[in-house]
């Protein structure tokens, strides 16, 4: 399962809304970064079959199969703190990050 707060559902679904197009997010892993992986998001305009979908405060999140069990259970939030904006990842599998908060080992 996936869950995004209110600020992220807000934020995603202005996104959408002026691009115009789009189906939802897609949330995924990749290998990067010095602790081994790194968050991964993009505008979904084709669905995949094997796609898994969570759809919380009317926006639907995709997320291949390989990629969800590294973040079952993540809590996606959009914050503000200062100058830097961006989306927050509070997941439940990590063990380790690295300094930078770039990528994530499990």
């Amino acid at each position: 399962m996936i869950t995004i707060t209110q600020n992220a559902a807000n934020h995603i679904s202005n996104f959408l809304a002026k691009r115009g197009k789009g189906e939802g997010i897609r949330l995924g892993v990749k290998t990067s970064g010095c602790s081994g992986m790194a968050y991964t998001m993009e505008f979904v305009d084709d669905i995949q079959a094997d796609d898994l979908v969570f759809e919380e405060l009317g926006v639907k999140i995709f997320i291949d199969p390989k990629s969800h069990v590294y973040l079952d259970g993540t809590r996606v939030d959009y914050t503000k703190e200062g100058l830097q904006e961006g989306f927050k990842f509070d997941n439940p599998n990590v063990k380790e990050s690295c300094g930078c908060g770039e990528s994530f080992h499990v």
